[in-house]
């Protein structure tokens, strides 16, 4: 018995490991860090869901806390599936995240393949080419505003006398028009890296067999970049899916609701009706949706990623 306890007492004793003493003196320094990013995301996270289960408002005159006293458990979300505007809303959010997110991509693509061979002003073009992205979005929206006015440069150029930001298609196409113009460098950039990213030795292989530059584009280059147009796509379709920046600026959802979009009405909700507890309602649903999609995403992109790891290893 005694030597039991013993070796209990030196098993206890035995001093750790060096990666054990990393791993812990890691945990240390990491800790708080880790905790305030817990409370960065879960407090407003649990707010959001407390408030948005009950009828409370800044023009209550009591602060969020008392909340509960106007407690109507799902009523909000109840209402999120019979509100028409709400998926008119969310409808036209659709609608430009399905024709913005294709042509960026097509045409990021298209110059990616143009960029990968060195021609001459390679450079100059490319830095051209990536400057739209960095534009604040805010700005670009303006400097669209004045492009589509009746009497801006885009009329004088095209000598037509067009009403694009007052007519509810022009609206649409002339913000779809603007989305395009400063996103597609993003595409360009993300579709960029994977091609190059591509075994150069395949290629050349493929060369030497004889094979042209659309069989190995199909062949080689196009399943090797599965996982990347995988990214590209929902990176994009989330972000425009949050369309709010030139929206706002160019059209303000005008002319009447033509072009609101789901995050214009929403600011809309918050700041002119000040309905707190509804937005909290649809910003909870509007996570959950953009979450599934998310996981959808990256879930093909791991299967995709897997065909890719086994076709290498055969």
């Amino acid at each position: 018995m005694g030597t039991e306890a013993a070796a209990a007492v030196e098993g206890k004793a035995k001093p750790r490991t060096l990666d054990q003493q990393r791993k812990r003196l890691g945990l240390y320094m990491t800790l708080p860090a880790q905790l305030l990013l817990l409370f960065i995301v879960a407090f407003p996270l649990v707010m959001q869901l407390y408030v948005s289960l009950t009828l409370w408002s800044p023009l209550d005159g009591e602060d969020w806390y008392y909340a509960y006293k106007s407690f109507t458990w799902f009523y909000n979300y109840i209402d999120l599936v019979t509100n028409e505007r709400l998926w008119d809303a969310i409808g036209r959010t659709v609608l430009i995240m399905a024709v913005v997110v294709p042509v960026e991509f097509l045409i990021g693509f298209g110059l990616a393949t143009l960029f990968v061979d060195s021609f001459p002003g390679k450079r100059i073009f490319y830095s051209i080419l990536i400057m739209p992205m960095m534009i604040v979005p805010a700005v670009a929206g303006y400097m669209f505003f004045m492009i589509f006015q009746s009497n801006g440069p885009l009329n004088q150029l095209l000598g037509i006398d067009t009403v694009w930001l007052g007519s509810p298609n022009l609206a649409m196409i002339a913000v779809m028009v603007a989305d395009i113009w400063q996103w597609t460098p993003l595409m360009f950039l993300i579709l960029l890296a994977g091609i190059l990213g591509v075994p150069e030795d395949q290629l050349k292989a493929a060369t030497l067999l004889g094979a042209s530059w659309g069989q190995k584009f199909v062949r080689i280059v196009l399943p090797r970049m599965k996982t990347v147009i995988v990214i590209a796509l929902v990176i994009r379709a989330v972000e425009s899916f949050k369309l709010f920046d030139l929206m706002f600026i160019m059209t303000k959802g005008g002319p009447g609701v033509a072009t609101e979009t789901i995050s214009v009405w929403i600011f809309k909700l918050t700041f002119n009706d000040l309905d707190w507890s509804y937005v909290a309602a649809i910003g909870l649903s509007i996570l959950i949706a953009l979450s599934v999609f998310a996981i959808i995403g990256l879930t093909v992109m791991a299967r995709a990623s897997k065909r890719m790891n086994a076709d290498v290893v055969d």
